[in-house]
This record gives C-alpha cells, sequence and structure tokens, in this order.
C-alpha cells in the first residue's frame, strides 16, 4: 500500500484520491497489526480478551476485503458461499480475523506457482449441527504432503522457505480458547481444504425454534 501511494503521487498529474485510499489503508492495516499484537500477548499471558455475539459470514467478508489487493495482484480468484441461515458464534472478533486472514493467506501462497491450471480459492460456511457451525477454505494448490499432515500443525514447523511455522499453530490455539478445532483434508482434485469449527451462541437455535412454535 505504500509503494501504490508513493506512485499515485508520483504521476505526472498525482491522483490525489488513490493516494488517500491506499494511506487510508496504511493507517487500517497498522492499527489491525497493533491489534492483532495485542490479542496474542494475552492469549501468552492468559489475559481475558473481549467477547461479543458475531456474525462469522460478516467475518470472512471484512477479512476478504483487507485480503483483496493481494488476490488481485497474483491473478486468483475468490468464491464464497455462505450458508443463509448460519448460526452466531461468541468471540473475539480480531481473534476469529487472524485466523480467517491466515488461513486465506495460505491458501493463496499454495497457489502460487502451479502453472496455467485455475487458482481459485472457494470459501463455504455452514452449520454442522444446531451446536457448531464449520468454515471451510478449499485452495487448488499443490496439495498437503502426506508426510507433513501429522506435524503440520506443531509450533515452528514450515514448509514455506522462510516461513515462522507459528501461523497455523496459532490459529488451532486461538480456535482452542473458542471451543473450536481446526483439520485439513486432500481434496478430491487438486489442493487442500482447511475445515474449522466454533460453537454455535448459546441458545441461539433453541430461541429460534421456540419463537417459530
Amino acid at each position: 500500500n505504500g509503494s501504490a501511494c508513493l506512485r499515485w503521487l508520483a504521476r505526472d498529474v498525482p491522483n490525489l484520491e488513490e493516494a488517500r485510499e491506499a494511506a487510508q489503508r496504511i493507517v487500517r492495516d497498522g492499527k489491525r497489526a497493533g491489534e492483532v499484537i495485542a490479542r496474542i500477548r494475552a492469549m501468552t499471558t492468559r489475559a481475558v480478551t473481549p467477547r461479543e455475539r458475531l456474525d462469522p459470514n460478516e467475518i470472512i467478508r471484512e477479512v476478504l476485503a483487507l485480503a483483496g489487493e493481494e488476490v488481485k495482484d497474483k491473478g486468483m480468484v475468490i468464491r464464497a458461499q455462505f450458508a443463509e441461515d448460519l448460526s452466531s458464534v461468541l468471540g473475539d472478533r480480531v481473534q476469529l480475523q487472524q485466523v480467517v486472514l491466515n488461513l486465506v493467506m495460505n491458501g493463496i501462497e499454495a497457489m502460487i506457482g502451479i502453472g496455467e491450471r485455475t487458482r481459485e480459492l472457494l470459501i463455504t460456511t455452514e452449520n454442522m449441527d444446531a451446536n457448531q457451525i464449520v468454515v471451510k477454505i478449499a485452495d487448488s494448490g499443490i496439495g498437503l504432503d502426506p508426510n507433513a499432515r501429522e506435524r503440520i500443525f506443531d509450533p515452528f514447523y514450515t514448509t514455506k522457505p522462510g516461513g515462522t511455522g507459528m501461523g497455523l499453530s496459532i490459529c488451532r490455539s486461538i480456535l482452542k480458547t473458542h471451543g473450536g478445532r481446526l483439520w485439513m483434508t486432500a481434496n478430491d482434485g487438486p489442493g487442500t481444504t482447511v475445515h474449522f469449527s466454533l460453537p454455535a451462541y448459546p441458545g441461539e437455535k433453541e430461541n429460534a425454534g421456540a419463537a417459530a412454535d
């Protein structure tokens, strides 16, 4: 975003509106980075973080807005299929956004260098049952090495050059503190699907059923 801002200003006729929007994205991303660091620090000290009733579909939409530039620059497509009747969840908005963002970026990175094959990320949400929701993020990338499957969520284990091996481990820790879980499966075709579940907001389905009666 910083480079984009400079490009808009360096034109013969500077595009101030585009530069302003790029600068706003820099401020937004910086603020978000600070919030993420604060939440991760809170996790390590077992501090209580704010929980609220959240719409998982809305969380994903917010993340896709953040990742839009990255997806566009790399010539990839993201499709989303949201369950209209998806249950709410009780959670920390920033932490759950970070989970989705990490998993989306992993999917994008898995599709770099796959040649002419379609680079598509499919995100779906659904009610697993009355008590849980599930989010699936399927990529068309290189797939999961069977030898890495048992260690993929271990801290500091990575298959990426320059990777820290902390992304998936942090995601799993966040989901665990929310009462959820994280797992991976190989696609029938190319790529991998990452799944995570979260408990539905307490009493939501029961209350809906009572209202219908």
